[in-house]
């Protein structure tokens, strides 16, 4: 496999688990990986009290000794996550709050992933 096929297939893996994870947390998942244009978005779930819209950016990493997840989502990507979920709720017509989590996914498969949910990690809306 190349190092991007890869890279793509831990990110899938993480991706699965962190929706396992948040399903068993009793989210609703309404989407995975959502698409408009160039934007996307990895995980929209609904909170377990039915009142928030989540958009959840999940980050995985085979080892976390070369910068941790959460350093991943940069400025400038949490402002392409904020167009990404306006789009979204714009396309839906929702009226819910809305919350943007990170889930970090550390290990080399989902039998060694450690999982760290950051809930309301960043709000694109107050840069």
């Amino acid at each position: 496999l190349t190092q991007m096929a890869k890279h793509n297939d831990m990110g899938r893996m993480g991706e699965d688990f962190a929706a396992r994870y948040l399903a068993q947390q009793g989210y609703d998942i309404m989407e995975r990986d959502w698409q408009q244009g160039s934007r996307d978005l990895d995980i929209i779930a609904r909170t377990p009290d039915g009142i928030t819209v989540v958009f959840v950016e999940v980050k995985t990493r085979t080892s976390d000794e070369i910068m941790l997840p959460e350093e991943a989502v940069t400025p400038q990507k949490i402002h392409h996550l904020g167009l990404a979920a306006h789009a979204y709720v714009q396309e839906k017509a929702l009226d819910d709050e809305v919350r943007f989590d990170i889930i970090n996914v550390i290990g080399t498969s989902p039998d060694n992933f450690q999982l760290e949910h950051i809930e309301d990690a960043f709000n694109p809306l107050l840069r």
